[in-house]
Protein backbone atom coordinates (compact mmCIF):
# COMPACT_ATOMS: atom_id res chain seq x y z
CA UNK A 1 0.00 0.00 0.00
CA UNK A 2 1.77 3.46 -0.93
CA UNK A 3 1.57 6.13 1.18
CA UNK A 4 -1.08 8.66 -0.27
CA UNK A 5 -2.23 12.15 0.76
CA UNK A 6 -4.17 12.96 3.32
CA UNK A 7 -5.53 16.46 4.79
CA UNK A 8 -7.70 19.51 3.36
CA UNK A 9 -6.15 21.80 0.87
CA UNK A 10 -4.68 23.47 3.75
CA UNK A 11 -2.41 21.00 4.30
CA UNK A 12 -3.92 20.08 7.44
CA UNK A 13 -3.53 16.51 8.88
CA UNK A 14 -5.97 14.24 10.70
CA UNK A 15 -2.75 12.83 12.82
CA UNK A 16 0.66 14.22 13.45
CA UNK A 17 3.06 14.05 10.02
CA UNK A 18 5.78 12.20 12.17
CA UNK A 19 2.94 9.16 12.45
CA UNK A 20 2.42 9.31 8.99
CA UNK A 21 5.77 9.15 7.85
CA UNK A 22 7.33 6.89 10.27
CA UNK A 23 8.92 3.90 8.59
CA UNK A 24 6.50 0.68 9.20
CA UNK A 25 7.98 -2.50 11.07
CA UNK A 26 9.01 -5.32 9.31
CA UNK A 27 11.41 -5.99 6.06
CA UNK A 28 11.51 -2.55 4.11
CA UNK A 29 10.52 -2.30 0.25
CA UNK A 30 11.07 1.26 -1.09
CA UNK A 31 8.24 0.24 -3.53
CA UNK A 32 5.76 0.56 -1.00
CA UNK A 33 6.66 4.70 -0.35
CA UNK A 34 5.62 6.56 -3.24
CA UNK A 35 8.62 9.37 -4.02
CA UNK A 36 6.04 11.56 -5.51
CA UNK A 37 3.59 11.36 -3.08
CA UNK A 38 2.70 14.18 -0.74
CA UNK A 39 1.07 12.44 2.75
CA UNK A 40 -0.96 15.05 5.39
CA UNK A 41 -0.86 17.62 2.46
CA UNK A 42 -3.14 17.89 -0.65
CA UNK A 43 -2.60 21.00 -1.42
CA UNK A 44 -0.03 21.80 -4.29
CA UNK A 45 3.46 23.65 -4.84
CA UNK A 46 1.93 26.98 -3.59
CA UNK A 47 0.32 26.16 -0.71
CA UNK A 48 3.16 24.24 0.30
CA UNK A 49 5.35 27.05 0.17
CA UNK A 50 3.02 29.45 2.18
CA UNK A 51 2.51 26.09 4.36
CA UNK A 52 5.95 26.35 4.89
CA UNK A 53 6.61 30.10 5.84
CA UNK A 54 3.39 29.59 8.29
CA UNK A 55 5.87 27.37 10.29
CA UNK A 56 8.67 29.86 11.08
CA UNK A 57 7.11 31.63 13.78
CA UNK A 58 6.25 28.37 15.68
CA UNK A 59 9.43 26.95 15.08
CA UNK A 60 11.35 29.66 15.89
CA UNK A 61 9.35 29.99 19.52
CA UNK A 62 10.12 26.30 20.55
CA UNK A 63 13.73 26.56 19.10
CA UNK A 64 14.60 29.78 21.25
CA UNK A 65 12.45 27.87 24.61
CA UNK A 66 14.73 24.97 24.07
CA UNK A 67 17.53 26.72 24.28
CA UNK A 68 16.72 29.19 26.97
CA UNK A 69 15.87 25.96 28.69
CA UNK A 70 19.22 24.46 28.63
CA UNK A 71 20.81 27.67 30.23
CA UNK A 72 19.09 26.76 33.38
CA UNK A 73 20.31 23.19 33.30
CA UNK A 74 18.06 21.23 30.76
CA UNK A 75 19.72 18.68 28.95
CA UNK A 76 17.19 17.90 25.93
CA UNK A 77 18.37 18.66 22.46
CA UNK A 78 17.29 17.66 19.12
CA UNK A 79 19.67 15.85 15.90
CA UNK A 80 17.99 15.73 12.76
CA UNK A 81 20.01 12.88 10.29
CA UNK A 82 19.44 13.63 6.45
CA UNK A 83 20.31 10.51 3.97
CA UNK A 84 19.47 10.20 1.11
CA UNK A 85 21.11 9.68 -2.79
CA UNK A 86 22.34 12.40 -4.69
CA UNK A 87 20.41 15.45 -5.24
CA UNK A 88 17.85 13.84 -2.43
CA UNK A 89 17.49 17.51 -1.47
CA UNK A 90 20.11 17.44 1.94
CA UNK A 91 21.54 21.28 0.98
CA UNK A 92 18.23 22.40 0.00
CA UNK A 93 16.87 21.23 3.11
CA UNK A 94 19.38 23.19 4.83
CA UNK A 95 18.75 25.98 3.29
CA UNK A 96 14.78 26.06 3.44
CA UNK A 97 14.00 24.44 6.51
CA UNK A 98 16.88 24.66 8.69
CA UNK A 99 16.96 28.75 7.14
CA UNK A 100 14.32 29.04 9.38
CA UNK A 101 16.00 28.38 12.53
CA UNK A 102 18.50 30.80 14.86
CA UNK A 103 21.79 29.93 13.65
CA UNK A 104 22.69 30.46 17.40
CA UNK A 105 20.80 27.46 18.40
CA UNK A 106 21.93 25.31 15.26
CA UNK A 107 25.43 23.04 14.66
CA UNK A 108 25.74 21.62 11.26
CA UNK A 109 28.48 18.62 10.36
CA UNK A 110 28.52 17.27 6.88
CA UNK A 111 30.32 13.98 6.74
CA UNK A 112 32.62 12.84 3.41
CA UNK A 113 34.63 10.07 3.15
CA UNK A 114 36.79 9.61 6.36
CA UNK A 115 40.40 11.27 6.44
CA UNK A 116 43.37 9.09 7.14
CA UNK A 117 43.46 9.94 10.90
CA UNK A 118 39.84 9.19 11.32
CA UNK A 119 40.18 5.91 9.66
CA UNK A 120 42.63 5.02 13.04
CA UNK A 121 39.26 5.26 14.78
CA UNK A 122 36.38 3.64 14.71
CA UNK A 123 33.76 4.69 12.83
CA UNK A 124 31.62 6.62 15.43
CA UNK A 125 34.80 8.14 16.76
CA UNK A 126 34.31 11.28 14.56
CA UNK A 127 30.70 11.00 14.89
CA UNK A 128 30.69 11.10 19.04
CA UNK A 129 32.91 14.99 18.73
CA UNK A 130 29.90 16.35 16.20
CA UNK A 131 26.86 15.38 18.80
CA UNK A 132 24.84 19.05 19.12
CA UNK A 133 25.19 20.39 23.15
CA UNK A 134 22.35 20.69 24.83
CA UNK A 135 19.63 23.03 24.00
CA UNK A 136 20.69 23.19 20.58
CA UNK A 137 19.48 21.66 16.97
CA UNK A 138 22.22 19.52 15.69
CA UNK A 139 22.14 18.84 11.61
CA UNK A 140 23.96 15.55 10.23
CA UNK A 141 24.56 16.39 6.55
CA UNK A 142 24.77 12.35 5.89
CA UNK A 143 26.29 10.56 8.95
CA UNK A 144 26.96 7.47 10.21
CA UNK A 145 24.93 5.96 8.30
CA UNK A 146 27.33 6.02 5.36
CA UNK A 147 30.14 3.05 7.05
CA UNK A 148 27.01 1.19 6.53
CA UNK A 149 26.04 2.12 2.76
CA UNK A 150 29.04 3.04 0.56
CA UNK A 151 30.65 0.73 2.91
CA UNK A 152 28.37 -2.24 1.80
CA UNK A 153 27.86 -0.78 -1.66
CA UNK A 154 31.62 -0.28 -2.40
CA UNK A 155 32.83 -2.99 -0.34
CA UNK A 156 34.52 -1.13 2.13
CA UNK A 157 34.57 -3.19 4.89
CA UNK A 158 33.99 -6.99 5.39
CA UNK A 159 30.14 -8.39 5.87
CA UNK A 160 30.54 -9.17 9.38
CA UNK A 161 31.93 -5.83 10.20
CA UNK A 162 29.21 -4.51 8.63
CA UNK A 163 26.91 -6.39 10.71
CA UNK A 164 28.68 -5.15 13.97
CA UNK A 165 27.80 -1.19 12.61
CA UNK A 166 24.22 -1.90 12.78
CA UNK A 167 24.24 -2.76 15.76
CA UNK A 168 26.92 -0.21 17.23
CA UNK A 169 24.48 2.40 15.78
CA UNK A 170 21.81 1.37 17.63
CA UNK A 171 23.58 1.36 20.58
CA UNK A 172 25.05 4.60 20.25
CA UNK A 173 21.40 6.44 19.11
CA UNK A 174 20.17 4.41 22.44
CA UNK A 175 22.63 6.58 24.32
CA UNK A 176 21.77 9.61 22.74
CA UNK A 177 18.56 9.57 23.54
CA UNK A 178 19.18 8.29 27.05
CA UNK A 179 21.22 11.41 27.72
CA UNK A 180 18.21 13.56 26.11
CA UNK A 181 18.55 13.75 22.75
CA UNK A 182 15.68 13.79 20.21
CA UNK A 183 16.52 11.80 17.38
CA UNK A 184 14.94 12.56 13.28
CA UNK A 185 16.18 10.23 11.76
CA UNK A 186 15.15 11.13 7.85
CA UNK A 187 15.43 9.43 4.24
CA UNK A 188 14.58 11.18 1.46
CA UNK A 189 13.06 8.51 -0.76
CA UNK A 190 13.79 10.19 -4.19
CA UNK A 191 13.23 8.16 -7.42
CA UNK A 192 15.91 7.60 -9.82
CA UNK A 193 13.78 9.27 -12.95
CA UNK A 194 13.41 12.69 -10.41
CA UNK A 195 17.63 12.07 -9.88
CA UNK A 196 18.13 11.82 -13.57
CA UNK A 197 16.44 15.17 -14.44
CA UNK A 198 18.04 17.15 -11.18
CA UNK A 199 21.37 16.13 -12.67
CA UNK A 200 20.37 17.25 -16.15
CA UNK A 201 19.06 20.42 -14.86
CA UNK A 202 22.56 20.85 -12.83
CA UNK A 203 24.27 20.59 -16.69
CA UNK A 204 22.40 22.36 -18.83
CA UNK A 205 22.24 25.86 -15.94
CA UNK A 206 25.16 27.60 -15.97
CA UNK A 207 24.30 29.10 -12.07
CA UNK A 208 23.89 25.12 -11.16
CA UNK A 209 26.64 23.59 -13.24
CA UNK A 210 29.47 24.00 -10.07
CA UNK A 211 26.47 21.53 -8.18
CA UNK A 212 27.66 19.29 -10.76
CA UNK A 213 30.19 16.10 -9.95
CA UNK A 214 30.70 13.47 -12.77
CA UNK A 215 31.29 10.86 -9.74
CA UNK A 216 27.52 11.30 -9.78
CA UNK A 217 26.78 9.59 -12.50
CA UNK A 218 29.16 6.41 -11.20
CA UNK A 219 27.27 6.88 -7.83
CA UNK A 220 23.89 6.30 -9.86
CA UNK A 221 24.68 3.14 -11.99
CA UNK A 222 24.81 1.35 -8.42
CA UNK A 223 21.56 2.39 -7.65
CA UNK A 224 19.86 -1.21 -7.16
CA UNK A 225 22.63 -1.39 -5.32
CA UNK A 226 22.54 1.50 -3.23
CA UNK A 227 18.58 0.83 -2.90
CA UNK A 228 19.00 -2.67 -1.31
CA UNK A 229 21.85 -0.60 1.33
CA UNK A 230 19.50 1.62 2.35
CA UNK A 231 16.69 -0.81 2.70
CA UNK A 232 19.42 -2.69 5.41
CA UNK A 233 20.28 0.08 6.82
CA UNK A 234 16.72 1.35 7.85
CA UNK A 235 15.63 -2.50 8.45
CA UNK A 236 18.08 -2.76 11.09
CA UNK A 237 18.32 0.58 12.79
CA UNK A 238 14.97 1.41 12.77
CA UNK A 239 13.93 1.27 16.86
CA UNK A 240 11.92 2.70 19.06
CA UNK A 241 14.25 5.53 20.03
CA UNK A 242 15.27 6.32 16.78
CA UNK A 243 12.77 5.26 14.74
CA UNK A 244 13.24 6.16 10.80
CA UNK A 245 11.15 8.48 8.79
CA UNK A 246 10.87 8.18 4.66
CA UNK A 247 10.06 11.26 3.65
CA UNK A 248 9.44 11.66 -0.47
CA UNK A 249 11.28 13.83 -2.13
CA UNK A 250 10.76 13.99 -5.78
CA UNK A 251 8.57 17.18 -5.23
CA UNK A 252 11.18 19.95 -3.47
CA UNK A 253 8.33 22.04 -2.00
CA UNK A 254 6.73 19.03 0.00
CA UNK A 255 10.16 17.53 0.95
CA UNK A 256 10.55 20.93 2.45
CA UNK A 257 7.73 21.45 4.30
CA UNK A 258 7.81 17.58 5.61
CA UNK A 259 11.27 17.89 7.51
CA UNK A 260 9.95 21.51 8.79
CA UNK A 261 6.80 19.61 10.32
CA UNK A 262 9.02 17.21 11.29
CA UNK A 263 11.18 19.47 13.30
CA UNK A 264 8.07 21.46 14.94
CA UNK A 265 6.61 18.32 15.99
CA UNK A 266 9.61 16.70 17.73
CA UNK A 267 9.81 20.51 19.08
CA UNK A 268 6.74 20.50 20.20
CA UNK A 269 6.28 17.00 22.20
CA UNK A 270 9.49 18.10 24.28
CA UNK A 271 7.51 20.91 25.76
CA UNK A 272 10.28 23.24 26.20
CA UNK A 273 9.43 25.81 28.83
CA UNK A 274 10.77 29.51 29.36
CA UNK A 275 13.12 29.28 32.56
CA UNK A 276 12.14 30.67 35.73
CA UNK A 277 13.74 33.42 36.72
CA UNK A 278 14.98 33.56 40.62
CA UNK A 279 14.66 37.54 41.17
CA UNK A 280 11.91 39.73 42.15
CA UNK A 281 10.63 40.92 38.83
CA UNK A 282 8.63 44.24 40.05
CA UNK A 283 12.05 44.74 41.94
CA UNK A 284 14.21 44.90 39.00
CA UNK A 285 11.68 46.61 36.98
CA UNK A 286 11.66 49.93 39.20
CA UNK A 287 15.71 49.16 39.37
CA UNK A 288 15.78 49.78 35.63
CA UNK A 289 13.29 52.46 35.60
CA UNK A 290 15.24 54.11 38.48
CA UNK A 291 18.68 53.50 36.74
Amino acid sequence: MRAGAAGDQNGQMSQSLSARLRLRPGPVDFGDYDPDATPGFSGGKKKGKQALDQLEGPLADLQERLYAESREGGERRILLVLQGMDTSGKGGIIKHCVGLLDPQGVTLASFRAPSRSEKRHDFLWRIEKERPAAGMVGIFDRSHYEDVLIARVRSLAPEAEIERRYVAINDFERRLTDGGTAIIKCFLHISKAAQGERLLARLTDPTKRWKYNPGDVDERVLWPDYRRAYQLALERCHTSVAPWYVVPSDHKWYRNWAITTLLTEHLSALGPKWPKVDFDIAEEIARVKAS
